[in-house]
């Protein structure tokens, strides 16, 4: 074959003129493993429910309002644990201790798809609100509070029979425990608002238990009950909706001297103030007079008051008058008596005083 020949053939094969010239070799692209793209997508399953999303999952999860942005929601469902304490320990006669999990924003319809089952739901009505609110039960904490009201012994699990609906007795103990919860609900958001969770209907069905659209947000709080070896969960869900007639409310910060009421020191406060000396003066009359003319006051001297027995007497406290009345004798004693009501400003006066 001529030179030419071969000279076309080579022009054939590398139609660009890459022949003879060093070409560096291409590296491979790397290939993400497992966690990276967990990561990317914002999933992991070693996360705890609460934890913050991230990345396509924070995404897909921005249009939900975190219940952050409603500060005293805190407060309440604070007040709300220590409320539950005392009044399931009377419930039960047992020793309960309650705790505050999680307080989470979350979408109505993926919540009753991530209820396990078998568990009771418990639909209540906030009359106030105008609106509705669930509570979950689980089935570890229904077979414990069933155990513990029956009289079981302690130190033995509760006895969980699957594949069974519940019966009569267990939703009647349940559905008293759920009034309970509310009545301590009840007590939680007085100081806030008044309002009255009412027990509506007991579901074992997620399907039946609809109380919004399924792409709603609501407020999901997580309640661990423990009876030393017994105990479980309880889970409130707040629609956005029930909330919302008190936003305003629950946007403010902490209310110390409203909220933290101690009823106990109220009371103390009240019985010492009821038995406090207070000292009053009854001015008949006052005068001014030149200073130089009160230094050349001698013993003996007379001073003619501008009043008489029928004048009014001022009764006053420190400098503040309080009241009026009529100057008498009664027995050996000179008294007053007292002819007006008391004066509300000058209460008033007399606490600013004080503090």
């Amino acid at each position: 074959m001529s030179d030419a020949g071969v000279a076309d053939t080579d022009a054939a094969a590398d139609p660009f003129g890459t022949l003879g010239v060093d070409i560096p070799t291409i590296q491979s692209e790397r290939v993400l493993n497992q966690d990276e793209i967990d990561n990317l997508l914002g999933f992991d399953l070693g996360e705890d429910d609460g934890s913050e999303s991230r990345g396509i999952r924070a995404i897909i999860n921005s249009a939900l309002v975190s219940y952050e942005r409603l500060p005293m929601l805190e407060i309440v469902f604070d007040r709300l644990v220590r409320l539950m304490t005392t009044s399931l320990r009377n419930f039960t006669s047992d020793n309960v201790e309650v705790s505050l999990d999680n307080i989470s924003s979350i979408r109505f319809g993926d919540y009753l798809n991530s209820i396990p089952l078998p568990a009771i739901l418990a639909v209540f009505r906030a009359e106030e609100l105008d609106n509705y609110g669930l509570l979950t039960v689980d089935s570890n904490l229904i077979y414990s509070i069933v155990d513990v009201l029956l009289g079981g012994r302690r130190g033995t699990a509760a006895l969980r029979i699957e594949g069974r609906p519940y019966t009569t007795i267990e939703r009647v103990l349940v559905q008293r425990m759920v009034e309970v919860i509310l009545a301590d609900a009840n007590a939680a958001f007085e100081p806030l608002t008044p309002v009255h969770f009412n027990l509506d209907r007991l579901e074992t069905n997620p399907r039946f238990a609809a109380i919004a659209r399924p792409a709603n947000a609501a407020i999901l709080v997580k309640l661990r009950i423990d009876m030393e070896d017994r105990g479980g969960r309880v889970e409130l869900l707040l629609p956005y909706a029930t909330l919302e007639p008190i936003r305003k409310m629950l946007l403010q910060q902490f209310m110390g001297e409203k909220f933290g009421r101690d009823n106990i020191w109220e009371g103390h406060l009240a019985t010492e103030l009821w038995t406090t000396d207070t000292e009053v003066r009854a001015i008949l009359d006052e005068q001014q007079l030149p200073l130089s003319q009160v230094l050349a006051f001698k013993v003996g001297d007379t001073l003619m008051l501008n009043a008489t027995p029928e004048s009014d007497v001022s009764i006053r406290c420190g400098t503040i008058p309080v009241t009026t009345g009529k100057m008498g004798r009664k027995g050996q004693h000179i008294a007053v008596r007292v002819e007006g009501p008391i004066s509300v400003e000058a209460a008033t006066s007399l606490t600013k005083g004080r503090r």
